[in-house]
């Protein structure tokens, strides 16, 4: 073969070769990537550090501060986002969600990320991310025995308790096929009805935000589970009158 008809064929074969390499090398990337995640959640499966050097930052409350704690995961974890208008601008609140989390997961951080900073009044939201399996298969009432937990921790440490609801979900995008919604309004009615006996109150985001179907409405969500500004819009009065009616209770 003439070196000039040969000169394309060498440089296609050099153009796969690279493009092989960097294939190869970007794989490689990506496992290190997943590894140091791993590793990382394995070092710290609560994800205590998150919060760490903040909370070592938060001064005792006020005389009258009405301090609050929002404990949960990433959709108490994304209200915070300035895009969202921040979290409850002027208000003595705290946001201590961790997007991702269960709620065995809340319950080991509880001390540190609620009991330790001293607030009148906790709510939590939590349970989504449960029924999806995030961290291995939960049953309802392995999740209500976490709530149950935090709870009495909470109240045993003279914080009036606001258990919020699950938000509605028809299908979970990055793990299809579990049909939460049902499991969701069972454990909502649980919520609500422990909530009552034991003098907590019950912060009702579902039947707010639910469509036909037991999904979020599309106006309130960007994927079925997470809400938008125009979510937060909602839920925001809801969780202030809920706080209101804690700090009314002895």
């Amino acid at each position: 073969m003439r070196f000039e008809l040969l000169m394309p064929v060498l440089a296609l074969l050099l153009f796969a070769g690279n493009a092989q390499a960097q294939t190869a090398a970007n794989d490689c990337a990506e496992t290190k990537t997943q590894l140091t995640r791993a590793q990382t959640k394995l070092n710290d499966w609560p994800a205590l550090a998150r919060y760490h050097d903040a909370n070592v930052k938060v001064v005792p409350p006020a005389k009258n501060e009405a301090r609050v704690v929002f404990m949960g995961d990433s959709i108490t974890d994304s209200w915070d986002d300035q895009k969202y208008g921040g979290f409850f601008p002027g208000k003595p609140y705290i946001d201590r969600g961790i997007s991702g989390q269960t709620t065995p997961q809340m319950l080991v951080r509880f001390r540190a990320d609620v009991i330790a900073l001293r607030p009148k009044v906790v709510v939590i939201l939590a349970g989504t991310n449960d029924l999806a399996g995030d961290t291995g298969p939960m049953t309802l009432e392995a999740i209500e025995d976490n709530l149950v937990s935090m709870a009495e921790l909470a109240r045993a440490n003279h914080i009036r308790v606001v258990l919020a609801s699950v938000l509605p979900v028809f299908d979970y995008p990055w793990k299809k096929g579990l049909e939460p919604a049902p499991k969701i309004v069972a454990l909502n009615a649980w919520i609500k009805n422990y909530a009552s006996r034991v003098g907590a109150v019950y912060l009702d985001f579902h039947s707010a935000m639910a469509d036909d179907r037991q999904g979020m409405r599309s106006e309130f969500t960007r994927d079925g589970v997470h809400p938008t500004e125009a979510g937060y819009r909602v839920m925001a009065p809801l969780a202030e009158r809920a706080i209101a009616e804690a700090l009314r209770r002895p």
